[in-house]
């Protein structure tokens, strides 16, 4: 039964709009809620999914850490700039207020997308990936 409803919420996210990343001054169109997201580029790849763990503000704070670089994925996959994600960026969202279910359609999502940027743990030094 679990399996069939996190493949039924991973049919929902990927049905969702793709929205742009905000140009500077304007929010992101977000709850503050708890969910799971895709980042896709200019040319629709995926290329990173995440979900929210913790933080009053969920869903737009997360997406918020991404346009100001405080994130792994903006670290390694955009150099650190956040800002990038202005030029052509999308993202998907779906809120999921359950933890569980939050982690299990995160971990569904990464598998079936393979995003270009795994959070695999490594610390990018000197241009290289370091455990």
């Amino acid at each position: 039964m679990e399996r069939k409803r996190i493949a039924k919420l991973f049919t929902q996210l990927d049905r969702q709009p793709r929205l742009p990343f905000p140009q500077t001054g304007y929010g992101v169109a977000a709850p503050k809620t708890h969910g799971v997201y895709v980042i896709r580029d200019r040319s629709n790849n995926v290329v990173h999914v995440g979900r929210t763990f913790r933080g009053r503000n969920g869903l737009f704070q997360r997406l918020c850490d991404h346009l100001l670089g405080q994130s792994s994925f903006v670290g390694v996959h955009l150099k650190g700039d956040g800002r990038r994600l202005r030029t052509g960026y999308t993202f998907q969202f779906i809120e999921v207020s359950d933890d569980r279910q939050r982690a299990l359609l995160e971990s569904y999502a990464t598998a079936w997308h393979c995003p270009a940027h795994l959070g695999v743990g490594a610390r990018r030094v000197n241009g290289s990936n370091k455990t």
